[in-house]
């Protein structure tokens, strides 16, 4: 898992330079000496949770080896404005043609971070547990994830491979729940693979029926409100994990924690985050 992420990073690395650069930054090009050497410094301008420091680095690299960065704050450190995380030295070049990817990545997965951390900070004291979902920016959901485990909460599945996850569609589309199951485990028997299920449950009815058919890891309880998702968690009691998703927000968050459900999943975490700002100045 952890080749393909960094597999992952690499090629999207790639794609962005040649999306901003293309066939040459004629700006700096036209302006900037080849040999001529300076310095940059990333300075926080919002207080917020710093993410994307080890991939920047990694960007500066993949561009110019020979780039000098010196760390000041790492990923997961709260950050107030005025504050310098690094510094970058080498060709002048370089640093321009690098300034805008690192502080798109930087500040998009900063400000996933922040909020992240908001809603962690939330559910303190309690055993739930924040995940994230699908719900990310084409191309960059290895990058969004990261920005949440560093803000402190838990990945979901990264995508439709490393988990089964059998949605409302699913069990309509394959005659219902019993079927559903059935088939995910003859599947994953067939193929010799070894992957979680987990199986949504749009009410009590689906829940006992899941309940009864058995052979799940976890059961996601889709839309259910806090007085019917504490009467789930008390009904279902240790057989199983339970997940809540669908309608919660930051407000609310804290009463589904409180009915000892074991996760909950919020889109929200990357689908409508604000940027951190900050900036790459000349030294």
């Amino acid at each position: 898992m952890q080749y393909m992420k960094q597999e992952l990073i690499n090629e999207l690395i790639q794609l962005a330079f040649k999306e901003d650069i293309g066939d040459g930054d004629h700006t700096t090009l036209s302006t900037i000496p080849a040999t001529t050497e300076g310095k940059v410094q990333l300075i926080i301008k919002e207080e917020g949770v710093l993410a994307g420091v080890a991939i920047a680095e990694q960007i500066f690299h993949t561009f110019d080896p020979n780039l000098k960065i010196t760390v000041f704050i790492r990923d997961g450190s709260e950050v107030k404005p005025k504050e310098i995380a690094f510094t970058v030295e080498g060709k002048i070049r370089s640093l321009l043609q690098t300034e805008r990817l690192v502080l798109n990545v930087m500040q998009r997965m900063s400000g996933i971070a922040t909020t992240t951390r908001k809603y962690v900070k939330k559910l303190e004291g309690t055993k739930t547990q924040i995940l994230d979902t699908r719900k990310t920016t084409p191309g960059l959901r290895i990058m969004e994830k990261e920005a949440v485990r560093i803000g402190g909460g838990i990945n979901h599945r990264i995508g439709l491979f490393d988990m089964i996850l059998l949605k409302d569609n699913h069990v309509d589309f394959a005659g219902g729940i019993e079927n559903a199951i059935i088939s995910a485990k003859e599947y994953l028997w067939r193929k010799g693979k070894q992957l979680p299920i987990e199986i949504e449950v749009r009410n009590f009815d689906e829940l006992n029926e899941v309940l009864k058919v058995g052979g799940v890891d976890r059961i996601m309880l889709d839309n259910f409100n806090v007085e019917n998702t504490r009467k789930a968690v008390e009904q279902v009691g240790e057989k199983y994990e339970l997940e809540s998703s669908g309608g919660i927000t930051y407000e609310t968050i804290r009463k589904y924690a409180e009915t000892g459900v074991d996760y909950i999943s919020a889109g929200a975490l990357t689908h409508s985050v604000k940027s951190l700002d900050m900036s790459l100045k000349a030294v």
